[in-house]
């Protein structure tokens, strides 16, 4: 079992803090970690993609997973997979594939473990048809803080605490999983422009059921008439029988592209009003207004950041904070004024999507409810940076949204009740199943999960 003293931070590189981590290889080891956690406690760690702090344990243990990388078993007539947590989805992309088969849900990275994936359950751009990542988890095996392993079936309130649980009531060590079947490794993807934000939600609501896959990019640095302009893309897995013969010899390879590292050291200061506004206006004028059916690979499509290794590195050495919400159907209203003030503000954003949310799912501390979801990127060093987005907040909560608790890195925890309703029985179970707090992060430690 490894171990070592270093610094731990998320990807967004906002706060690092510094931690004893442990990479357990076994079981075994993973159960003695946990005894083994000290005062301070320890928590759960997978490839490090939660933006915030909720893979951080300052002056404690964090127990790096992806040491428990096995595929166990994989039923391909019925379409389940036994793994270990520690498993990528790109590894299980790299196995499925082939055998006609494909994860369930994926994020915009497929560098995420699977214990990670039940931890936030992570959303996708299908989640208004399939939900997020738990809904297909069939049982998982949890290792809680007495050191006992239990296996969790949906339904059950350590089930419902867990999934969404940012790792507070134990470590994952295997999980199986429902999957999707697909003909092909492609995508046949629409794209098409939409001139303002109404425009864009009157898109998305009208035409949203006929895909399985939706999303939208928005020029939030546009104001005026062209406040909220996008660029809407979807799509579906491409049947076999739409791929030209070249296409068809070998329809479930899984290829992806590489392109150059971004260099560590990068200085501040990169990303402004100015350049990321000439990205945005090349990003916007290049897209198509409307294409149909364009085949990409399912690495594009889905990933096309992970082609870029160490992509958060662009934002300098102070970071970027990267803030995630949802409000409501029928409260558009509170969406215009977000949208509205966020362009203003002139926050420079170049990775900034829009999607609809389906039927929640029964995690506690589960994101995804159903209305609109809106994502962005903002450089942490921008003057007045956190009381702006404070204020977001409180619009966000008045209007019955919330914020991603795995995007996190900075909510005041006195809005945490306001979003997250069921608040109180999450912090019940942990007590009742962790009375001396085995399980710690930063993330609880400051909202006092």
């Amino acid at each position: 079992m490894g171990l070592d003293h270093t610094t731990v931070t998320g990807w967004g590189r906002t706060a690092p803090t510094a931690a004893r981590l442990i990479r357990p290889q076994t079981y075994e080891e993973a159960a003695a970690a946990v005894r083994d956690c000290g005062a301070r406690g320890g928590i759960p760690r997978g490839l490090g993609r939660a933006y915030g702090d909720a893979a951080q344990n300052a002056g404690g243990s964090v127990l790096d997973m992806t040491g428990l990388d096995r595929v166990h078993a994989i039923d391909a007539d019925g379409g389940t997979v036994l793994c270990d947590a520690g498993v990528s989805l790109h590894r299980l992309m790299e196995v499925l594939l082939p055998l006609g088969w494909f994860v369930p849900v994926t994020p915009g990275t497929r560098y995420v473990t699977v214990g990670g994936a039940i931890g936030a359950d992570i959303h996708g751009k299908n989640h208004h048809v399939s939900g997020s990542f738990s809904r297909h988890v069939l049982a998982f095996e949890l290792l809680t803080a007495d050191g006992e392993i239990r296996t969790v079936i949906p339904g059950t309130p350590l089930f419902d605490a867990t999934a969404g649980g940012m790792g507070l009531t134990g470590v994952i060590l295997t999980a199986t999983i429902r999957l999707q079947p697909v003909e092909t490794s492609l995508m046949s993807v629409d794209t098409e422009r939409a001139a303002d934000l109404d425009d864009l939600m009157a898109r998305l609501a009208a035409t949203d059921h006929r895909y399985r896959y939706s999303v939208a990019w928005i020029d939030l640095l546009a104001r005026g008439a062209a406040t909220g302009r996008a660029v809407l893309t979807r799509g579906d897995h491409a049947p076999l029988d739409t791929l030209p013969a070249r296409l068809r010899r070998n329809p479930l390879s899984f290829r992806t592209s590489r392109f150059p590292s971004a260099p560590a050291g990068l200085p501040e200061g990169l990303l402004t009003r100015t350049t990321v506004g000439l990205f945005n206006e090349l990003w916007y004028r290049k897209a198509p207004r409307a294409r149909s059916c364009q085949l990409q690979r399912i690495s594009a499509f889905f990933h096309p950041l992970d082609g870029v290794p160490h992509w958060n590195r662009v934002y300098g050495r102070g970071g970027f904070v990267q803030y995630q919400f949802v409000v409501g159907y029928g409260q558009e209203d509170a969406l215009r004024r977000i949208v509205r003030r966020i362009s203003e503000r002139r926050c420079p954003s170049f990775l900034a999507v829009l999607k609809r949310f389906g039927e929640s799912d029964p995690g506690w501390l589960s994101f995804p409810v159903p209305g609109w979801t809106l994502a962005l990127d903002i450089p942490a060093g921008l003057p007045g940076l956190g009381a702006f987005l404070d204020e977001l907040d409180e619009e966000v909560a008045t209007a019955g949204g919330r914020v991603y608790l795995a995007k996190d890195a900075r909510l005041r925890p006195e809005l945490l009740a306001a979003m997250y309703p069921r608040l109180d029985e999450f912090r019940t179970l942990r007590a009742e199943l962790d009375p001396h707090g085995v399980f710690t992060s930063d993330l609880s430690r400051r909202l006092g999960l």
